[in-house]
């Protein structure tokens, strides 16, 4: 016997499948609004003006000194860094932000910008071109570090790097350069420099520094124990309280120097001094990497806050080794990065950039969807023709418009509306005393630029 066929269930309206756009997010409700990543920021337009100022003023000096712009990707193969950078250091122990892309490449974000334009130097053959060649940049760099005043895990740089000569009067010039940046800026600085000679007299110093701090070893943090095992240097910048007084007794430098690096250094002084470059001689600026030999400087802003003196606007100095470690010919090298960050830091807590002006010479002011349009128009008219012109045409009302007019200053504003694009017209209203002219629309721009004595 044949079975009977089930009866075929139509679900009710209700539970039918929706049909739904992965593309589109609907957001919970109650549900919270996503943060930014910690160390990161936004900047702002209030932030605009400073940042501006900043970049104006990298094009001005880097032109003045004869420094081409570049730039590199922000994304390198993580060995650029660890070779160049140094491996035990905590820019690349602690800092990059490191991932392994799907085919098997081991990439990293760029911490700095010095390795990057070595790299670009090797691999575009810029040795053919004429010595020395001098490069700037400006962008951003980033590392894990932690987040305090002034400091981001993205963070900007101004940096100048001038590759292919050794001359001491190079590493001269990038801190005279570097110290004028700040200055036109409205910062007052001033330069901490020493000298970490060749590898071999910087070989022999670690070798007393090891000698000297296993003997406080017991004073040590456990932070300082393990960079007294693996870079020695690193603790002359140290930052533990209980550091201070054994650096003040530990060997010096300067000590250990070779005869032609004491000589070289000598030189870098004796310009300075010519210049009136003020600076003072630090033997524990070592800076944080590997490649650096010979001249070593950072730039501090003067203040009276402790925290904020004590606070580096940027550094540099020479990399004459670095060339070889990248693979490329042996090549001298120096250059500096400047901290942006700290430095917008510095220009807005002394008020040394004036907010942007948005005052515009004339105001259009529009009646009706005709007058809008035609207003839209002439906008670009006076915009091609360089009249700073004002306008808010998603406002109907002509009194909220005049508001604004009179809020940017306006000298003059045209007024167009649906009588006025019938009869090919405009209305120019006096702003100050309130007089109003009808003018042909098409000779308006000539009118205007003529009240305006152009």
């Amino acid at each position: 016997m044949k079975k009977p066929e089930p009866k075929k269930v139509t679900p009710p309206s209700s539970a039918k499948p929706v049909s739904v756009d992965p593309t589109v997010f609907v957001p919970k409700k109650g549900m919270q609004p996503i943060q930014l990543v910690r160390g990161m920021r936004d900047l702002l337009p209030s932030d605009a003006p400073y940042w501006k100022a900043t970049r104006d003023e990298a094009d001005t000096i880097a032109a003045a000194y004869g420094y081409e712009w570049m730039e590199t990707p922000v994304v390198e193969e993580t060995a650029l860094f660890v070779r160049g950078v140094g491996k035990i250091t905590d820019i690349v122990e602690k800092e990059l932000y490191s991932w392994q892309t799907p085919g098997g490449e081991h990439l990293s974000l760029r911490p700095e910008g010095t390795a990057s334009v070595v790299r670009s130097y090797i691999q575009h053959g810029m040795f053919n071109q004429p010595q020395p060649v001098k490069v700037c940049y400006y962008g951003p760099m980033f590392r894990h570090d932690r987040p305090q005043a002034g400091r981001f895990r993205q963070f900007y740089t101004f940096g100048c790097e001038c590759i292919g000569d050794g001359d001491a009067v190079i590493d001269a010039q990038l801190i005279i350069m570097a110290y004028n940046f700040v200055k036109e800026l409205g910062i007052e600085s001033t330069i901490k420099i020493n000298s970490l000679g060749t590898s071999e007299s910087r070989a022999n110093y670690k070798n007393a520094l090891v000698s000297y701090f296993r003997s406080k070893r017991n004073k040590l943090s456990e932070e300082d124990k393990k960079r007294l095992l693996k870079n020695p240097l690193r603790l002359l910048d140290s930052k533990d309280p209980g550091m201070q007084e054994l650096k003040a007794e530990a060997p010096q430098m300067v000590d250990w120097l070779d005869e032609e690096s004491k000589a070289h250094f000598t030189r870098v002084l004796e310009y300075l001094d010519e210049v009136g470059v003020p600076y003072q001689l630090d033997p524990f600026i070592v800076r944080g990497l590997d490649y650096y030999s010979k001249t070593v400087f950072e730039l501090y802003a003067a203040s009276d806050d402790q925290e904020l003196a004590q606070s580096a606007l940027g550094g540099g100095g020479r990399y004459d080794g670095l060339m070889e470690i990248l693979g490329g010919r042996p090549t001298p090298g120096a250059g500096f990065g400047l901290g942006l960050d700290r430095i917008v830091s510095r220009l807005k807590e002394k008020n040394l950039v004036a907010p942007p002006s948005n005052q515009v010479d004339v105001f259009l002011a529009q009646l009706g969807e005709m007058g809008r349009k035609k207003a839209l128009a002439l906008f670009e008219e006076f915009r091609q023709a360089g009249v700073p012109v004002g306008e808010v045409f998603a406002k109907a009302s002509i009194k909220a418009q005049m508001e604004v007019a009179n809020k940017r200053g306006a000298k003059w504003a045209v007024i167009i509306g649906q009588k006025e694009v019938l009869d090919g017209t405009a209305v120019i209203r006096d702003m100050d005393s309130g007089n109003q002219e009808i003018v042909d629309a098409k000779k308006v721009v000539a009118e205007i630029k003529k009240k305006l004595g152009q």
